[in-house]
This record gives C-alpha cells, sequence and structure tokens, in this order.
C-alpha cells in the first residue's frame, strides 16, 4: 500500500484523501512489529455482512462512475468527465472511509480498486484535450499508439516481451501441448487469430499501454485477446462470462468492472484491460511468477489453481500431477494462449503474415440520424472486404448496433473512413433505403416460447439468443429477481419471441 501511495505524488487527479482512508483500514505504512494491540470488544467485533456487501457494492459503482467520466471525455466532453471523475472518486473516498469503521470490512478490496483508478486516469490524459464543441463535421482525434509493425520480419512488437524480467520468448517452452496448439492457429483457427490481429490493431491504443505499464508483454495480451473473444468487444460465453477478455460477473465487479452508465462494464476494452492486469498480477504473485500457473487460474479459476499448488508444492503445470487434475478446457487454454502470444513475436517462424491495417481511430460527427449497422452498411467494404460493422461495434462499445443517433453525435471510427464517409454518407435516398433495412422485422409468430434451462445456461445468454427480448423482460415475464437471476438446470421458463 505505501508502495502504492508513493506513486500518487506526480498524479494529476488527486487521490490522496481516498489513500489516507485506506491507509487507516490497513493500519498505515508501519511494520507489524511497531503496531500496538488494541482490545476490541464483543460488540466491536460483530460483523454485519449485509453493511459489508453495501460496501463492495460501492466499489463498483463508484468504479462504473469513474469510468463514465473516462467515456464523457472520449465522446468529447472533458469537463463533464472531469466532474463526473471528482464524484467517483469522492464516492470511493467515502466507502473507504466506512470500510475503515466497518468490522470485518476488506480494505485490500478497495486498495484493488484504487490501484485500477491510478491507472484509468492515464487513459483520461489522451481525451483531456478534447474541445467540449466540434469546430467542424469531421473530427480528427488520431491516437497516438505506435502502429501495429506492417510486415512479419519484425521479430519485436510492440513493448519489450519481458515478464517480470525474464524474456517471454525463453518463457514459453515449445511443448507438444504447445505445437499442438500452433497448429490449431496455423490451420482452422487461422481466421480467429488474423481477426484478432485486425480487431486488436483498433484497440490496441486502449489496452496496449496497461500492460506496458504493468511491465507486462503485449504478446500476452494478445493470446489472451486470441483465445477469449477474437478481440470483439460484445462476446459473450455461455457460462456468463462477457467482454474482449472474457471476464465473469462476479470477478468482474471484483476488480471494479461494474456498470457504466446502464451498460456492462466487461465490455469496456481499457477498464477491462485494467481487470486484467491487476488479476494477472495478482496470480503471478500467488504462484510465484509462474506464467501457465497464472494462466490456468485466470481460465479455471485461483482458488482451484491454489489448492493444486498446494497439494504439489513446486510443481508446475505441465507435471502430471496438476495438469491432469485441471478440466480439458483448461489444459487446452493455457497452451493456446501460449501459441498465439508466441506467434504474435514470431509469425516468420511459421510464414505467417498478419495484414497491415492502420490503426488510427477518429471522431465522426453524424451529418444525419445514423445507427451503426446502418453506417456500417453505408461505408460498405471500402478498403475492408469484410466490412466494418465488427470495428464500428467494438470502438462504440457503449451503443447498441440499432441504436439510431441524433445528427450531431460522434462515434469512434478508423482515421481512414471519414473521407469515405463525406463521400459516401450523404445520399438521402440510399440513408432511406439502409433505415427499411434496419427497420425489418421478420414475420411475427407466437409470443412466447418455452425455454428448458441448460447446463451452463444465464439468463443474459439465453436473452441474447433469443434476440427478441432482453434480461429484465424475460425476468419479469418469469418472475425471476435481479441482478443475478438465479437459474438452475431443467428449469422451464417463458421467453418472448418474434418469429
Amino acid at each position: 500500500m505505501c508502495a502504492l501511495l508513493r506513486e500518487l505524488k506526480p498524479m494529476r487527479l488527486k487521490f490522496w484523501a481516498i489513500g489516507i482512508a485506506l491507509m487507516a483500514a490497513g493500519g498505515g505504512c508501519t511494520t507489524a512489529s511497531k503496531r500496538t494491540a488494541v482490545p476490541v470488544s464483543a460488540a466491536e467485533k460483530a460483523i454485519d455482512e449485509a453493511a459489508i456487501a453495501a460496501l463492495y457494492e460501492r466499489i463498483g459503482e463508484s468504479t462504473s462512475s469513474f469510468q463514465g467520466g473516462l467515456e464523457l471525455m472520449r465522446a468529447g466532453s472533458p469537463r463533464n468527465g472531469r466532474e463526473r471523475l471528482g464524484q467517483a472518486l469522492e464516492s470511493l473516498e467515502t466507502a473507504a472511509g466506512d470500510c475503515a469503521r466497518t468490522p470485518g470490512c476488506e480494505n485490500q478490496r478497495f486498495v484493488a480498486a484504487f490501484t485500477v483508478l491510478i491507472r484509468l486516469q492515464g487513459v483520461a490524459a489522451g481525451w483531456e484535450q478534447l474541445d467540449d464543441e466540434a469546430p467542424s463535421a469531421l473530427i480528427s482525434e488520431a491516437e497516438q499508439a505506435p502502429a501495429l509493425p506492417a510486415s512479419s520480419s519484425n521479430a519485436s512488437r510492440g513493448s519489450a516481451p519481458l515478464l517480470r524480467d525474464r524474456d517471454l520468448r525463453k518463457l514459453i517452452v515449445l511443448n507438444e501441448p504447445v505445437r499442438a496448439a500452433i497448429e490449431d492457429w496455423l490451420t482452422w483457427m487461422r481466421p480467429q487469430l488474423i481477426e484478432t490481429w485486425v480487431n486488436y490493431g483498433y484497440l490496441r491504443a486502449q489496452m496496449a499501454p496497461a500492460y506496458e505499464r504493468a511491465g507486462l508483454p503485449e504478446a500476452l495480451l494478445f493470446g489472451f485477446l486470441a483465445k477469449e473473444s477474437a478481440g470483439r468487444v460484445h462476446s459473450f460465453s455461455r457460462a456468463g462470462a462477457a467482454g474482449p477478455l472474457q471476464f465473469m460477473p462476479d470477478t468482474a465487479k471484483r476488480f471494479g468492472l461494474g456498470s457504466i452508465n446502464g451498460r456492462d462494464g466487461r465490455m469496456d476494452p481499457a477498464a477491462a484491460v485494467q481487470a486484467n492486469v491487476a488479476y494477472m498480477e495478482e496470480q503471478l504473485r500467488a504462484f510465484d511468477n509462474n506464467l501457465e500457473l497464472s494462466l490456468a487460474a485466470y481460465n479455471s479459476g485461483e482458488s482451484r489453481m491454489r489448492r493444486l499448488a498446494k497439494q504439489y508444492p513446486g510443481k508446475g503445470f505441465w507435471s502430471d500431477r496438476i495438469y491432469f487434475a485441471l478440466p480439458p478446457e483448461t489444459r487446452d487454454y493455457v497452451p493456446k494462449v501460449l501459441a498465439a502470444a508466441y506467434l504474435f513475436l514470431h509469425p516468420q517462424e511459421y510464414g505467417l503474415s498478419f495484414p497491415t491495417i492502420d490503426p488510427r481511430v477518429g471522431n465522426l460527427a453524424l451529418l444525419s440520424d445514423l445507427s451503426l449497422g446502418e453506417l456500417a452498411m453505408c461505408l460498405g467494404q471500402e478498403q475492408r472486404a469484410e466490412g466494418w460493422f465488427r470495428t464500428l461495434r467494438n470502438l462504440n462499445p457503449q451503443l447498441a448496433s440499432d441504436q439510431r443517433l441524433p445528427a450531431g453525435s460522434r462515434v469512434r471510427v478508423p482515421q481512414g473512413l471519414l473521407a469515405v464517409y463525406a463521400e459516401r454518407c450523404r445520399s438521402p435516398e440510399q440513408l432511406a433505403k439502409f433505415a427499411k433495412l434496419q427497420d425489418a422485422r421478420h414475420p411475427e409468430g407466437p409470443t412466447q416460447v418455452g425455454y428448458a434451462v441448460r447446463r451452463g445456461d444465464t439468463l443474459h445468454a439465453i436473452a441474447r439468443r433469443s434476440r427478441c427480448s432482453n434480461v429484465d423482460e424475460i425476468g419479469r415475464l418469469n418472475g425471476l429477481k435481479g441482478p443475478r437471476y438465479t437459474l438452475r438446470v431443467g428449469q422451464q421458463i417463458r421467453l418472448p419471441t418474434c418469429s
């Protein structure tokens, strides 16, 4: 905690008050031998679980509010954004102070949230200079992250490939599982690998700096994205994980990924990567910088991995004792992440060529009412055969694809599309055609259908597959209470349907 407080001095945002509250909760920066034990009465020892839970909930609310402030700054409203940041910090300060006075409250949770906010404030620096008022319809906002290499002949990519001062290229052992994973990436999974490269190229300015600040290798981040989501921001798993780095709800809350202006914070690339960094740093400390065990904890859960590590001290992930005690998914996950990271560093070894992209991003002020889906249709396949829908969704995670935005709204797009928009997306007749396509609906059938809950189902996943409703509506229809909407295998529920 003391080292963390020493980092605060150069920070422009004022975190000192929260730091003091956290020191009070944790006993300050003195050593254990210097602390004096204070007798605690039985009444003081009583733990109010509900009060503690409410305090932990305020961590998520404060962090979400902070991220909402960043979103305002990114959208071109720095004044409002800074006000939101200040309110979020004040709320976290108050909660930290309450934690210090509440028996049983774990101040380390506030330390983790505090760390996330310190790192997130660095993200704001890039948006702080944006004007509140746009001088023109097309606003250039080229992000300053270094471009991804254009040629696969470059062996070193991005930040130094080090993990705790050890060369990641030497840490990745090309054993049989990793070689098999490389073969998968270069054959049937090659399209996913290339898609990851393209998606990451446009998200890199938001995500790579967090790894660089933490001293983690960028190749590892690429490996995570390739295996978890292919760099798709709006990615969901059957188990309920979501976002580009696939956080489960409870883990997301633990690392400050709550709701941001009513949307899932796991979909925010900058916030998600901060949580990923915090989680990996925690696991690397727990497993003495063992990368494979830390990756296994990310996929399989840290509790299981710590039990195995304690049961088999000194054994690594590849030992029979640990490897075969893990589920097949984790035995596949770890080598896949390592293999993708290795290919990021050494594409030339296997004749792999990543496409060249221009990762610069700009702010586009819409000249007419338009949704992201309509914008993708009018941009067509200009400069990219597969179109721009996924990229537009990734760069604007707070927007639904069919949400029609009023003229003057700002949308983040690849820099090269600013001129394309001015040329192709002004015809009222053409835009009217796209509007009709978006508003078209399949013929209506029964208003409800029955569904039997299967293992791994979550209400969010069911709502996403049904396409005709949302979680709240299905919850109300079946008497399920949020935010967890608990389901059991075999449970019969009713789903609204549009076809």
